[in-house]
């Protein structure tokens, strides 16, 4: 979900350019220009690093100026959802939809607001075994070895999480167990000139094994471990024209000493081959007090994402591990929804314990549906 601050933004760059009359109060939106916004209120709402629940809805287009010369027009029916060929199935897809709507809406285990517990069936659930996340990862990747060199496995499935953390564990257990060997590549961390380092204690905040050791939102790590065959995505757009943007998952071809050579699995331009070079990125996390460069090929291993990097994705078969509850609006609701069918969701929920349970958390802040 994009920040409301973007909209206007573009509303008032098309005023310049489209407009005659300096007085901006009379100038027709977006310079009278036709713009068609697409969204989902019920998928998670722009990111706002230590905001409370009304500053994250404040932060959305409905809360702008614009909204109020919208036009809504409601889609109602699930294009993602594969329809079955006999009326049993059709029932079981146009129920499962429904409860999708109840969960993104909050109205699942009871009309809600905020945060709330929601029980999940029985049958979508990994549960009464010895090591359950290992039941996880078979359903999603079943016959791993077996299937390995097959690009349209990776394509079609994920093993989704709310935390990097579960991320990380999950395709660090994974790509332990793909034949081949190991790739490691060592990021060059720097501060950026523009940051004024002093004295000895400043030094040694600020020094390269202390950058190292950072681990950011959006950024690859400072030590990345790849084997030929391996899905990955990328976390930085290179080259919109052939579909290598933010988000978009490719498998590892060769991995050389400066560039790697990768195809793409999902999006438009699935089959085109590409070389990935390092990047000097810079992270914009404002958790980091002090910038700093981080020089590093901008891909991630991908057996498993982050729910919201998971956002725009149609997959066949999703892992959903609850190590740790979801922690914002929509998330759950973005995690349950990328699956094409009911057959193709198993969901993992570890109580504080550690142990499996059918009861985990839902945040919906529907004052966001209001203006709707």
């Amino acid at each position: 979900m994009i920040h409301k601050h973007a909209f206007e933004a573009l509303d008032k760059s098309l005023k310049d350019v489209l407009c005659t009359d300096t007085n901006m109060a009379d100038q027709p939106l977006f310079g009278g220009k036709v713009v068609v916004f697409g969204g989902d209120f019920r998928q998670i709402l722009p990111v706002m690093q230590g905001g409370s629940n009304q500053d994250v809805v404040t932060s959305c287009l409905t809360s702008s100026y614009i909204w109020r010369e919208c036009k809504v027009l409601n889609l109602t029916k699930n294009m993602r959802l594969l329809q079955g060929n006999n009326p049993s199935e059709i029932q079981e897809t146009g129920d499962f939809a429904q409860w999708l709507l109840d969960i993104g809406e909050g109205k699942a285990g009871g009309d809600n607001d905020g945060d709330s517990e929601i029980v999940i069936p029985h049958d979508l659930l990994i549960h009464d075994s010895s090591d359950p996340v290992s039941d996880l990862i078979d359903f999603v990747y079943p016959s791993f070895l077996d299937n390995f060199g097959e690009q349209d496995f990776w394509s079609e499935r994920a093993i989704l999480a709310p935390t990097n953390e579960v991320v990380d564990d999950i395709n660090g257990r994974l790509l332990s167990l793909v034949p081949g060997e190991e790739h490691e590549y060592l990021s060059s961390d720097s501060v950026c000139q523009d940051e004024i380092v002093g004295d000895d204690v400043e030094h040694n905040l600020y020094s390269p094994d202390v950058l190292n050791c950072l681990h950011i939102s959006g950024i690859p790590n400072h030590r990345l471990v790849l084997k030929v065959g391996v899905p990955v995505m990328l976390l930085r757009n290179i080259d919109q024209r052939n579909g290598l943007c933010n988000g978009t998952r490719l498998q590892i071809v060769s991995l050389g000493k400066h560039v790697i050579e990768a195809v793409v699995i999902s999006g438009s331009n699935i089959g085109f081959r590409t070389f990935i070079p390092r990047l000097s990125l810079v992270p914009t996390d404002k958790r980091v007090v002090f910038r700093f460069k981080r020089r590093q090929f901008p891909i991630s291993v991908c057996f498993a994402m982050t729910i919201h990097k998971s956002q725009g994705q149609s997959l066949s078969r999703v892992g959903l591990y609850l190590k740790d509850p979801v922690f914002s609006h929509g998330q759950l609701y973005v995690a349950l929804s990328r699956v094409k069918s009911k057959k193709g969701l198993k969901i993992l929920i570890l109580d504080e314990d550690g142990r499996p349970t059918n009861v985990t958390r839902n945040i919906v802040y529907k004052s966001i549906f209001s203006n709707l």
